[in-house]
């Protein structure tokens, strides 16, 4: 004997029911089989809401009714032959008319009883099972169909009875002994009490009707069919790289299913295992997949985790007081009063200083738990040995399981390094001696982000998904995602990284794709966003919460600057191309970098100074190493050099600045390049960097422009250089009578800084700097005469970009 259950989607219309006679008829080649059906999906719903209608005075449960006696006679008219239609008709009319006259009852009275409750949504089962026992006799399948109410027995609790496991066994036996036919179809999720009054097993019982009776006749197998093909690795709405389980044993199916896993009512596994029955998990829309096989010992898989789950709508209660230290009892009072308010515990956790318990419930009992406690401990509250029950709301419970963890150290290790890294805080950890299971409570808000993370880090062993938001589609950003584009590929096969932009925004548009943005038509579809709005993306950003999530400025905008915090203590890493958080006021820098270790998240900025060079980075290795920085002195940009390297009186100073700034090396303004700022703030940045409490103030300036040149806007920044030009040339022609080269030079040593136009002759180490050009030179303690020297290109939207891109995979890494 076999037992097969189906679900609410696979009876859910007539062509679904169709598959259903397909599947149970090739397994009746090989043995005879017990059915077991939900009511058609949607139909138990329906039913409780046109109760809870008539309850509350609402005539619309009529309306409802109604609704659901046609879908039924559809269905039969659609599965049957007319001729063997008229019986089944009759049925299924006299059975809501019966579900009528009960809820006008219940509509008259105002109230729905517990045990009304179980009358009316007992119909959905009783209505699909006979319709559908009709058409497995109409397809030539010798069918008998019984009440599952006659065999298994319950007590009186309404809505979760409990089984009599000694008589319905024993029901079972005298009744399914005596038949005769082939196939059995009965409905799920009912029974009785003693006396015959209809009760349920609760939401989803079906599964759990199947496995007492593949108990009952100690059947050879338990087949589950639903509408996904077996147990997942996680529940893949969330996770899209989710696998089906292919093996797993009963007490690992059991801790899933307990732990929110969908696919099997927690319940079921019990009756089974006792008799070592095999529980097969089975899509009815692709029978032929494998599916999932619970048993009593799983096919290893090599892995220490078989599956991640959750729970929802947690609460944490915490007792917690200086009297309860040492004192016994307490905790046994504490779930005597819980008991006594019939609220279940889900998570226990205390700490071996006796001093707090902390447990989790539904949070729908939250308060009921509150009011059971305080009273539970007045006196003690009153003496303020004890304080009152303290309620968190908002919470779930993330779980892994497996039975191998016990083999494998470091799980847990593992587990809440990963949950940290990505900004997951945990506030409970339960785990029994068994363990076969770890819990951890986190806020509902990063459950999602919480499953992704370690089913990445436990399962994904080939990619890691990086999440990406970029601000700023000028020179530089179209550039960065021309390369990123262009890289994927590579990303993907030789450092295993998925990388995603998932959001992209300039100053007029912003769109956002959970599923990435196309790449390749990126600028349509950000043309085609919603209008920007820097707050806005920024929440949109937060609320996503998702795993290994980078934020990219390439904009030059102080508003963007300003939400790097936000970012930050929501351990999003923020890659920075914008000099201005990092040159701004002191204590705003310290912060983010304070910020970025305490939330275990990046802030890097490497492109600040010198582009794509490795200028930040070689300093911070000499720092992490131990040495210590005792001068630095460079060529910072790489639009000055450019310009003094091109300038010779053949043609205007002007002229040069305004080739400078078409090609890409000036900043949109070019007045923040001539006048030195944009090189102050890159030294502030250097000297910070190597340890430097340095503000924009500290540092003298020995500029070179006229002061006329800087006001007014850039087109009236150029008439003055052109006005201006004696001035320059006489720079030059000084230079060139000294045999120097004009070089712009900033200078870091013994905490002061400066920036200036020098004169460099040629035995200098500035001297031969072409183009356009940085060069850094630091000397420390290891490199006290030769310094250890950064050179190359310090402008241009292809090396900047790259060394943006560098920061991502530093940042993902």
């Amino acid at each position: 004997m076999q037992v097969l259950k189906f679900g609410g989607t696979s009876v859910g219309s007539a062509e679904n029911i169709r598959k259903v006679i397909e599947i149970v008829k090739e397994k009746l080649a090989n043995d005879s089989a017990i059915v077991i059906v939900s009511a058609l999906s949607g139909t138990t719903d329906a039913l409780i809401q046109c109760g809870e209608l008539a309850s509350n005075g609402d005539e619309q449960y009529k309306d409802k009714l109604l609704e659901i006696e046609q879908r039924h006679l559809e269905t039969a008219k659609k599965l049957l032959p007319v001729q063997q239609q008229s019986s089944v008709l009759s049925l299924v009319k006299k059975m809501c008319n019966e579900m009528e006259d009960i809820c006008n009852g219940v509509f008259l009275l105002g109230e729905l009883s517990a045990r009304t409750r179980d009358r009316i949504v007992s119909f959905g089962e009783l209505t699909s099972s006979q319709i559908i026992s009709a058409a497995f006799l109409a397809s030539g399948v010798k069918t008998v169909w019984k009440d599952s109410r006659e065999i298994i027995r319950t007590n009186s609790a309404f809505g979760h009875a409990v089984v009599d496991f000694h008589t319905t066994n024993h029901l079972i036996t005298e009744d399914i002994k005596t038949v005769k036919e082939p196939l059995i179809v009965a409905p799920g999720f009912i029974a009785s009490d003693a006396n015959g009054i209809t009760t349920t097993l609760g939401r989803g019982g079906s599964d759990y009707t199947a496995a007492i009776f593949a108990a009952g006749v100690n059947a050879s197998v338990l087949e589950i069919w639903t509408d996904v093909s077996g147990m997942m690795t996680a529940d893949p709405r969330w996770v899209s790289n989710a696998r089906v389980i292919p093996s797993i044993s009963y007490q690992e199916g059991m801790e899933l299913s307990h732990f929110g896993a969908k696919v099997i009512y927690p319940p079921t596994i019990q009756p089974v295992m006792s008799k070592g029955i095999p529980v097969w998990i089975k899509n009815t829309f692709a029978p032929s997949d494998h599916g999932t096989i619970i048993e009593k010992k799983s096919t290893g898989n090599g892995k220490a985790i078989r599956g991640i789950s959750s729970i929802n709508n947690i609460a944490l209660l915490s007792l917690e007081g200086s009297g309860m230290v040492g004192v016994p009892g307490f905790s046994r009072r504490l779930f005597e009063a819980l008991s006594a308010s019939q609220i279940n515990v889900i998570l226990i956790t205390q700490g071996s200083s006796e001093h707090s318990i902390c447990v989790g419930i539904e949070s729908a009992f939250a308060e009921r738990a509150k009011e059971a406690v305080d009273n539970a401990f007045a006196n003690e509250i009153a003496v303020e040995k004890v304080e009152p029950l303290e309620i968190e709301q908002g919470l779930s419970i993330v779980a892994l399981v497996g039975e191998n963890m016990k083999s494998h150290p470091g799980v847990s290790g593992k587990m809440f390094g990963a949950l940290g890294r990505n900004g997951v805080n945990v506030r409970a950890i339960a785990q029994g001696s068994s363990e076969r299971n770890i819990s951890a409570v986190v806020a509902t808000r990063d459950v999602r982000k919480a499953i992704n993370v370690l089913h990445e880090e436990f399962f994904e062993t080939s990619y890691k998904q990086v999440n990406l938001f970029v601000v700023g589609t000028g020179n530089v950003g179209s550039k960065l995602l021309s390369q990123l584009k262009q890289q994927l590929p590579y990303l993907a096969d030789q450092l295993r990284l998925a990388v995603r932009v998932i959001g992209l925004a300039n100053s007029r548009k912003m769109v956002i794709n959970d599923e990435g943005v196309d790449l390749a038509n990126w600028k349509e579809l950000l043309e085609a966003g919603e209008n920007a709005e820097l707050n806005q993306f920024v929440d949109l950003i937060i609320s996503k919460n998702l795993r290994n999530a980078v934020f990219v400025d390439i904009t030059a905008s102080d508003s963007v600057a300003g939400i790097y915090d936000r970012l930050l203590q929501k351990s999003i890493s923020v890659v920075a191309c914008n000099k201005v958080a990092a040159s701004s006021n002191y204590s705003y820098y310290k912060k983010l970098k304070d910020l970025a270790r305490e939330y275990n998240s990046q802030f890097l900025l490497e492109t600040n100074v010198g582009a794509g060079l490795p200028v930040i980075g070689t300093l911070n290795d000499l720092m992490r190493s131990g040495d210590k920085i005792n001068k630095i002195e460079a060529v910072l940009s790489g639009t000055l050099n450019f310009v003094f390297n091109n300038y010779d009186g053949s043609r205007s100073f002007a002229e040069v600045v305004k080739q400078a700034q078409d090609e890409g090396y000036t900043e949109p303004d070019p007045r923040l390049d001539l006048s030195g700022k944009d090189v102050m703030r890159k030294i502030m940045i250097l000297a910070r960097e190597s340890g430097e409490k340095l503000e924009m103030e500290d540092i003298s300036c020995n500029g070179f422009l006229p002061d006329s040149c800087m006001q007014g806007d850039v087109t009236a920044f150029y008439k003055e250089m052109a006005r201006h030009e004696a001035h320059f040339r006489k720079i030059y022609e000084e230079a060139k009578s000294k045999n120097c080269k004009l070089k712009f030079v900033a200078k870091f040593e013994n905490g002061k800084a400066g920036v200036g136009l020098q004169f460099i002759p040629p035995q200098h180490d500035l001297y031969h700097l072409y183009g356009k050009d940085n060069v850094v030179l630091f000397y420390t303690d290891r490199y006290p005469e030769q310094p250890l020297v950064v050179k190359g290109a310090g402008a241009g939207a292809e090396v900047t970009a790259s060394g943006v891109f560098a920061d991502i995979i530093r940042a993902a890494r």
